[in-house]
């Protein structure tokens, strides 16, 4: 059976027997017996232990368009694994029953990072559209130690590493990772840090380095909850689409549909306010999709030169590729950006 717990990276003493962790910008300090904010990294006798190592709470095959990402492999899938632990605790969160353990710990299986990485490489050769894993439902940030093991794997097996993550970890942690990732979704939630401090407890500022830090190294693209009233401004969405344009126009955004849930009611994002910001992003993005809302164009890629339609896509799933053989606009021979083929 797989180990499930095991000491912890990214720690040092703090004297008193407790210990700092430097795996997130919180940099908890810990007493024996605690946790740190994501409660998944236990202080045992002055040693700091991860408490969901090898532990997994969901395990799909998704299709890349789900993460979203919809310029890596479009029309591939992912090998999607995840656990418990979140180093946030936002008030809106989809996936608060296994991310917020202070709700009680959810239901696990054991799983170990060789075991991952040879259920993806069967599930590939069944299916050649399988193009790797993702890792993803929870903050996987809070899994390092298990990210680490078995992305290096999967990078030695030719397979794709995509972490869909909050952003939110030490500039140390993600250098030592990034290396076998080959693409992320990062979720940016507001342009103001008083909405981090206030609805996700964490701060704005450490993201925007992540996004940066990220795209040296590997395919990014950032995933932007669009809140009535809470982050809805133009002014928000405009400020985030002209950071993005200063490190590249070519980043895509995904401004995403708001339903009310956890601990925040309210309405869910009208059509119109995500039309209207997607207009405002793509003045400064060449793609700017809408998503969690199902209407014909939302998710399409569109060439930026020309407009003509290189990726129809319906739900979460691509439907059509109209790209060349070369995957360049048939029309104006644009090539688009992306990472790896178009499965279609």
């Amino acid at each position: 059976m797989a180990e499930t717990s095991r000491e912890a990276l990214f720690w040092e003493e703090a004297g008193d027997g407790k210990v700092k962790c430097r795996l997130c910008p919180h940099s908890c300090v810990i007493a024996p017996g605690k946790t740190g904010i994501c409660g998944v990294r236990e202080n045992r006798d002055g040693t700091l232990y991860t408490l969901n190592y090898n532990l997994a709470t969901s395990l799909a095959l998704d299709p890349v368009e789900k993460k979203p990402l919809y310029h890596v492999h479009p029309g591939g899938y992912l090998v999607s694994a995840g656990t418990f632990g979140c180093n946030f605790a936002c008030e809106f969160c989809q996936n608060w029953h296994i991310s917020q353990v202070c709700e009680g710990r959810p239901r696990t299986m054991a799983i170990s990072a060789e075991n991952l990485v040879r259920t993806t490489i069967l599930e590939r050769a069944r299916h050649p559209e399988v193009v790797g894993i993702a890792y993803t439902y929870n903050e996987p940030t809070v899994w390092m130690e298990f990210v680490l093991e078995a992305a290096e794997l999967a990078k030695k097996e030719g397979l794709v590493n995509a972490l869909v993550t909050n952003g939110y970890v030490s500039r140390e942690a993600l250098k030592k990772v990034l290396p076998f990732i080959d693409a992320l979704n990062i979720d940016v939630k507001s342009w103001h840090d008083e909405f981090y401090r206030r609805i996700v407890h964490g701060r704005l500022k450490p993201v925007l380095e992540t996004v940066e830090e990220s795209l040296k190294h590997a395919w990014v693209e950032v995933t932007y909850l669009v809140i009535p009233i809470e982050n809805d401004s133009e002014d928000q969405v405009g400020a985030l689409a002209r950071f993005l344009a200063s490190l590249s126009p070519s980043v895509p955004l995904h401004l995403s549909r708001f339903f009310p849930n956890y601990r925040m009611g309210g309405e869910p994002t009208p059509l119109s306010t995500l039309e209207r910001l997607r207009d405002v992003a793509s003045e400064h993005l060449h793609y700017v999709y809408i998503g969690n809302a199902l209407r014909p164009g939302y998710a399409d890629t569109r060439c930026p030169e020309c407009g003509a339609t290189l990726l129809r896509r319906g739900g979460l799933a691509l439907e059509r590729s109209y790209l060349t053989r070369e995957g360049n606009c048939p029309d104006c021979g644009r090539p688009l950006e992306m990472v790896g083929r178009v499965w279609a």
